[in-house]
């Protein structure tokens, strides 16, 4: 590590190192241009993909950005690419906000809001000891988890933006977007018809849909293809997840910053608001609370909701383009042990709790 490096502080990790290069002061605002341009037209290639073949956008602009890893030589393109994966990731996971209510938490039930809990707990659990059982790092494992355990991409791209890359490289995180997308897209392939062979009731099978498939738009898909009625039970109850997002996120800040505090042997320092809660998580909550007592109009939470989906996407992109081929290839099968395992323990659980 040289010395610049030692010099930073270890809470850097919490807001903007997502990118391959130090911070250049004297860029533009221009210089983000061709990297934003290149990622855009990625996410457009990626979005004609999934229309007209139905694949997830997210899992095509993740394997199109892979393809096209090799331009990252080229330095005119990392403003661009690192505004895509930090700021745009940031704005997009507090437009995510305009999707859920208070509300709609509370409509779910003191019951069923505490297996969800427990199914949470227990996957991210799961996830950071199938990392140490398949010989990862614990932050990866960490990672798979919470991304299983809340909403799938939207939810890794926030862990990541808290974990940093100084803990988890880009490499590792790629390979956590990429098995989410894969899992995300076979459980809404198979889970309602797993349900349907089993007999479940809408609501039983709603919130078995809702509570493990780990992306809003396939949960809500799948819960729809099973019936009305079970599609309005797996949104609440996904909804309920994705607003566990910013405690978790919070919860997540605090433990890594103390560590850092500890790590660095610091003296009474403590840790500020900033710190432990960052700008965007707060933005999140703020936007969750005007959704709940605000009647927002229709076409304002559609454009919001299409800005989130829009973000997300190029974030995905960017990470994608930014990620190191041969770093990828070198992590081996192990890699996605912690992912398999965290799904499985999703899938099981929330069958247990849907037939108690």
């Amino acid at each position: 590590m040289t010395e610049p490096q030692r010099k930073l502080p270890m809470a850097a990790d919490l807001y903007g190192e997502l990118q391959l290069s130090e911070p250049d002061p004297k860029r533009g605002l221009f210089s983000i241009v061709p990297g934003l341009a290149l990622v855009g037209v990625i996410a457009l290639a990626a979005l004609w993909l999934s229309e007209h073949y139905g694949p997830p956008v997210i899992l095509m602009g993740l394997l199109i950005g892979l393809a096209l890893n090799f331009v990252n030589a080229n330095e005119k393109l990392l403003p661009g690419l690192d505004f895509a994966s930090q700021t745009l990731l940031r704005c997009g996971i507090v437009l995510i906000g305009l999707r859920i209510t208070f509300s709609q938490i509370a409509g779910l039930g003191i019951t069923p809001f505490i297996s969800l809990i427990v199914i949470m707990a227990a996957v991210i659990l799961v996830g950071v000891v199938s990392a140490k059982l398949f010989r990862q790092d614990v932050m990866f494992g960490l990672l798979a988890g919470g991304a299983t355990a809340i909403c799938g991409a939207s939810a890794a791209l926030a862990l990541w933006s808290i974990i940093g890359t100084r803990r988890l490289d880009q490499s590792q995180f790629t390979i956590v977007l990429l098995g989410i997308t894969l899992a995300s897209a076979f459980a809404m392939s198979f889970y309602p018809t797993i349900a349907a062979f089993l007999g479940f009731t809408d609501v039983q099978a709603g919130f078995l849909i809702g509570a493990s498939i780990h992306d809003v738009a396939q949960a809500i898909g799948g819960g729809f293809s099973y019936s009305n009625d079970a599609g309005e039970v797996a949104t609440i109850v996904k909804l309920s997840r994705v607003a566990m997002l910013a405690p978790i996120l919070i919860i997540v800040s605090i433990v890594l910053s103390r560590s850092n505090v500890r790590d660095a042997g610091s003296q009474g320092s403590g840790i500020t608001f900033r710190q432990a809660i960052p700008w965007f998580i707060v933005g999140f909550l703020i936007l969750v609370g005007v959704n709940t007592f605000v009647q927002i109009p229709e076409p304002v939470t559609s454009i919001g909701s299409t800005a989130a989906q829009a973000c997300l996407l190029f974030a995905v992109v960017a990470a994608a383009v930014k990620s190191n081929m041969s770093g990828l290839l070198a992590h081996g099968w192990r890699c996605f042990g912690p992912i398999v395992a965290t799904t499985l323990t999703a899938f099981m659980l929330a069958m247990l709790f849907a037939v108690i």
